[in-house]
């Protein structure tokens, strides 16, 4: 009998575990969230519907980043100056007057309180130095001044914000905060890098870097002049540049260009290359297969026009022969009409 209900038993128990699907008896209830990857590549090589995203980007000149001051408070003690910016409270101003908000010290040295209140010249002092300086000259005007101040902003944010030019020896320059050099780092090492460097004299920066213009990493775009010479035009890369983008930053094809392209990419090594043959009859009527990605380095060749370019080098073996017999008809019809009507004209 007992045999018999434990049989039952483990019937029931694999019926609901049927009924119920494989489920993990431990399932978390609130998942680690992970941050979604791009899918990897179909093709060796990446086009316009299956690109790849680059590496991290590696800063060199003549890159220009953008730095934005988060917070950037002085180590104590901070002796005011102009344009520093000061957050000033009085609550026992005038209400059709209130002294309450950001005041900045102009280039004298000096904070204007309104009309009413004047200014106080402040530069040179500490915060609590300027405090008791500001509440002395509203104790002229008001009953018993109460005055807060503290520091909002210093000038100094305004020599490390803004954008910044990475230059030939791979530094950046941070006013009076000196040099910093970049090359050669990441957004996030620069970004590091810098915070550091200024907390020498800052009490815990924080900044934020990103590049304003990508300089460095570019590809070319060479158009074969079918005799007249060939013109190259650089473009920076971004990320997810194709061929039609590279034939539309020129303006499309040249009357002197065929359709036929291709792109030679050299190894990272340098020591040979890659050639891809594009072709743009298929672009342009939406078949992507030959829609590279450009990748930094690149070259885009688009070929000269056959006949462009027979004509051109008929014409450049002409022209001179033309010049030629040109001068010489010219001279021969002069002195035929020398001949003929003589140096005063007259006919002979």
């Amino acid at each position: 009998m007992a045999s018999g209900k434990r049989q039952w038993m483990a019937s029931l128990v694999a019926l609901c575990l049927a009924a119920s699907g494989c489920q993990g008896f431990f399932a978390p209830v609130s998942p680690v969230p992970v941050s979604p990857q791009p899918p990897p590549p179909t093709s060796d090589v990446p086009r316009e519907l299956d690109k790849v995203t680059l590496p991290p980007y590696v800063i060199e000149p003549p890159d220009i980043l953008l730095i934005d001051a988060v917070k950037l408070i002085p180590k104590p003690p901070h002796y005011l100056e102009p344009l520093d910016v000061l957050a000033i409270r009085a609550p026992g101003a005038f209400a059709t007057e209130p002294i309450s908000g950001l005041y900045i010290i102009d280039p004298s040295g000096r904070v204007e309180l309104g009309a009413t209140y004047g200014a106080v010249e402040i530069a040179g002092l500490t915060v609590d130095e300027a405090n008791s300086a500001i509440e002395q000259h509203l104790q002229n005007i008001l009953a018993s001044p109460q005055v807060s101040v503290s520091l909002a902003s210093s000038a100094i944010s305004q020599q490390i914000s803004g954008q910044h030019l990475v230059k030939s020896d791979g530094r950046i320059n941070l006013g009076v905060y000196g040099t910093v050099y970049v090359a050669g780092m990441t957004i996030d090492e620069v970004t590091a890098t810098i915070e550091t460097h200024l907390s020498q004299w800052l009490q815990d920066p924080e900044v934020v870097v990103d590049i304003f213009t990508f300089n460095s990493k570019t590809y070319w775009i060479v158009t074969e002049g079918a005799g007249f010479g060939d013109s190259v035009a650089v473009r920076p890369i971004t990320g997810g540049e194709t061929v039609m983008d590279a034939v539309a930053s020129i303006g499309g094809i040249s009357q002197l260009s065929s359709e036929q392209m291709y792109i030679a990419r050299p190894a990272p090594d340098g020591s040979c290359k890659q050639i891809l043959e594009v072709e743009w009859d298929e672009i342009k009527n939406g078949v992507s297969a030959t829609n590279y990605q450009l990748l930094p380095g690149d070259r885009l060749v688009i070929v000269e026009d056959r006949v462009q370019a027979i004509d051109s080098w008929i014409s450049k073996v002409t022209r001179p022969w033309e010049r030629i017999f040109g001068f010489s008809l010219l001279g021969s019809q002069s002195i035929q009409r020398l001949e003929a009507f003589g140096n005063d004209g007259r006919q002979q």
